[in-house]
């Protein structure tokens, strides 16, 4: 008995460094998807035969003050939170995007890690990210949106990209790029196959992995496969990656040889491997070349050239009103509202709180004045808005015991 102790002692110690290795899936996501969508299959081939003719051409960029043109994609980040503590801050978010910058522009500190043997095929990739400064309907935005949800776990099923399933809703992915944070199973992320859906269009990341995981989602985001060509030796479709029997664990040093790839062996310091995060530190030019390439016109990413998201916008929200004296209790609310923005009708989704039903809720407009009153009878309730003219409204609701609903809802014109 002691004996089999140790050896399973041993074997949990020699498994370690895989469990705490990054779990992207977005090969596996893309094999459902091919499967659940047969026409998907032709798209992908059209999409790998276009980014295989195209050359790295002139693109309609903005300078930098290092001098080089630059992409710049804007981005939503849309959190879904069921805790307190799955509530992403703002700053974490920006160390995400930072992190992506450094990464892609090649600016990280750990680019020193990059062996000199391979330091020739590193590459800027001249891609920068930027949080959105304008919705699709042009109002001002920090680039986040945030929603409590029922629900305590997601899967790699797309049902967090979805209001009707108690997730957000993609803002149009041939303006920005989506990535929503939640608590996904298992999992450190995966990223939608280029060429697919629009309400597909986008990256998920688990709420705890926030660090270089998102510039591996993003590079297959953006066309690149994992370097191994997720076969054994198989074939990323680059020509400067040298091919590599599998990904690779841990967070090795020296030489790995495999595949007969010669004297330099893998490049298992790329960030396309699954390395961990302190040992991946590099794109190749031929990984930069194939990223630009989905920017040629006809391009699946072409269309962001054409993003008003980073532009000024055409409107400022006023301020959800706050209660002076009494603070918003987020986690007792527990409220979604949809489809927002609105024409004919929203839905309240109280998740499982009963004690809302038989209460009153007001809409109130912009001007703080209330335009209508709704009894609760449902833990779901639907509310016919279409005779509100269009504007900005605020849901407002508050019990006995303290528990509070301040919610935001745009009425479009019919």
């Amino acid at each position: 008995m002691r004996n089999l102790f140790i050896g399973i002692m041993l074997l949990l110690v020699a498994m370690s460094p895989v469990i705490a290795q990054p779990t992207c899936y977005s090969f596996d996501y893309r094999q459902d998807a091919l499967r659940a969508n047969p026409v998907l299959s032709d798209v992908v081939q059209q999409v790998e035969q276009f980014i295989q003719t195209q050359g790295e051409a002139a693109f309609p960029t903005q300078t930098t003050s290092r001098g080089k043109p630059v992409i710049t994609i804007p981005v939503v980040v849309h959190v879904l939170y069921n805790k307190q503590n799955e509530n992403v801050s703002e700053q974490a978010i920006k160390n995400m995007i930072e992190t992506l910058n450094l990464c892609f522009r090649r600016l990280h500190p750990d680019t020193i890690k990059t062996p000199a043997r391979f330091w020739k095929l590193s590459a800027d990739t001249e891609i920068e990210f930027q949080l959105a400064s304008s919705d699709p309907q042009k109002r001002a935005t920090n680039g986040i949106v945030r929603k409590y949800s029922a629900r305590t776990q997601w899967d790699m099923d797309d049902k967090m990209k979805l209001s009707s399933q108690s997730g957000d809703d993609a803002w149009d992915p041939s303006s920005y790029l989506n990535i929503w944070i939640c608590n996904v199973r298992f999992i450190s992320g995966y990223s939608s196959v280029p060429g697919d859906a629009a309400v597909n269009d986008g990256i998920v990341l688990a709420t705890g992995a926030l660090g270089k995981a998102i510039v591996h989602e993003v590079g297959h985001w953006l066309g690149l496969k994992h370097i191994w060509g997720d076969q054994y030796c198989g074939d990323d479709g680059v020509a400067d990656t040298p091919q590599q029997a599998t990904g690779t664990p841990g967070c090795p040093s020296g030489i790995r040889p495999s595949c007969n790839n010669g004297p330099d062996g893998d490049m298992y310091m790329n960030y396309m491997d699954q390395t961990q995060d302190a040992c991946v530190n590099m794109f190749t030019l031929g990984q930069k070349k194939r990223m630009l390439a989905l920017f040629q016109p006809g391009g699946v990413r072409y269309s962001l050239f054409a993003s008003k998201g980073l532009d000024e916008p055409l409107y400022t929200e006023i301020p959800l009103p706050v209660d002076p004296v009494e603070p918003v209790k987020e986690e007792q609310t527990q409220a979604l509202v949809y489809p927002n923005p609105a024409r004919q009708d929203i839905t309240i989704d109280l998740g499982n709180d009963q004690q809302w039903i038989g209460k009153v809720i007001n809409i109130a407009n912009s001007q703080g004045l209330v335009v209508m009153q709704q009894s609760i009878k449902a833990t779901v309730q639907k509310i016919d808005i279409s005779k509100l003219p269009p504007g900005m409204y605020f849901i407002l609701g508050k019990r006995e015991d303290g528990a509070v609903i301040k919610k935001k809802f745009l009425r479009l014109g019919d």
